[in-house]
């Protein structure tokens, strides 16, 4: 009996984990993005934006398209059975999808810029080490990390320009209640 599996077989194995793993790591986004408020909190809405914000809704389409992405790559390195790496390559993708996920509680929710900052620098080293390993084990889906790690590396940029508009607004709390001055 030989060891290696029929090209049916392979295909059959990235379907089953394609259904599973690309809806699960999109809603995980999804979810993760939705914690905090996100850019319509009053917290948020008072900061000034930096040059180049983009339009909020470029940030839930592209993340959308990031998160399948980032699961098909992951697909086909779980599918690389017996490759060197594999195993590491999986890991560290669980670990930067881990402090993807923790950035939007901590900087909508907890309105820390600082420490989203620093989050995002951690996210940064993280997915530039899930390339490499991904590189590794299937070089196409290291490539297909690259646009994630272009657009958090941006991310990174955005989120220090945040600070540097907004320095007193880093761990302020706004209840966004309404106050009505009546005169009589």
């Amino acid at each position: 009996m030989s060891a290696l599996a029929s090209p049916s077989q392979l295909r059959a194995s990235f379907i089953r984990w394609s259904l599973f793993l690309v809806p699960g790591i999109t809603l995980l986004g999804f979810l993760g993005g939705t914690v905090g408020g996100g850019a319509k909190s009053p917290w948020f809405m008072s900061l000034v934006k930096p040059a180049l914000f983009p339009p909020p809704a470029t940030f839930g389409i592209v993340w959308g398209i990031l998160y399948v992405v980032m699961a098909f790559a992951l697909v086909l390195v779980v599918t690389a059975r017996g490759a060197d790496g594999r195993t590491a390559a999986i890991v560290a993708f669980m670990i930067q999808l881990a402090l993807n996920l923790a950035w939007t509680p901590l900087f909508f929710g907890a309105h820390q810029i600082t420490g989203a900052l620093i989050l995002l620098g951690a996210i940064d080293l993280a997915v530039l080490l899930t390339v490499v390993l991904f590189w590794r084990v299937r070089p196409i889906a290291g490539a297909m990390l690259l646009p994630y790690l272009a657009w958090v590396c941006f991310a990174t940029l955005l989120n220090w320009q945040f600070l540097e508009a907004n320095p007193n607004a880093d761990g302020q709390q706004v209840s966004g209640a309404v106050s009505t001055v009546t005169f009589e």
